[in-house]
């Protein structure tokens, strides 16, 4: 009696822990087959979001900005390697400045200060270091700029 209740039971777990196999042999009508209730279709672990190779790019730093903008200026004013390395090293001083500022997030009135300070000892800094026409040219150039700037925004208001 015993062997007999002993292969029944054997029987039973056996049956048991093969009905995974035999239910995805069966196919859709099964709800344990092809991803049913608990197969491989449903995890119930959260998916994490898409992982993000390209992080958001870091804004350009203060030498980047003025590396960019130095070969214009330099054919511009016509800058030997000395002139250059002045217009250079002030630029970058005076924009890393700027760029400090804006991550203070100042009152508009106290930024407004802060940047013409910064603007008047770039400007002294220039004046000092570069001959006196070009010191000249160099504002020139910077005026023409901002003019070119508010043109095309009145243009766009009139459309």
């Amino acid at each position: 009696m015993k062997s007999i209740q002993s292969l029944l039971f054997l029987s039973l777990c056996l049956g048991f822990f093969a009905i995974n196999e035999v239910s995805a042999q069966y196919g859709y009508g099964s709800p344990y087959g092809y991803g049913g209730m608990y197969g491989r279709g449903r995890s119930y672990v959260p998916q994490a979001g898409p992982v993000e190779t390209d992080k958001k790019e870091t804004p350009p730093t203060a030498e980047e900005i003025v590396e960019s903008q130095m070969p214009s200026i330099t054919e511009a004013l016509g800058l030997d390697p000395f002139e250059e390395a002045i217009v250079k090293t002030s630029l970058t001083k005076s924009v890393q400045q700027r760029i400090e500022l804006s991550i203070l997030e100042l009152e508009p009135l106290k930024m407004k200060e802060e940047v013409e300070k910064i603007q008047k000892r770039q400007d002294e800094e220039l004046k000092a270091g570069l001959p006196p026409e070009k010191y000249e040219a160099y504002v020139e150039l910077q005026n023409n700029q901002f003019k070119v700037k508010k043109k095309r925004k009145k243009k766009n208001k009139k459309d």
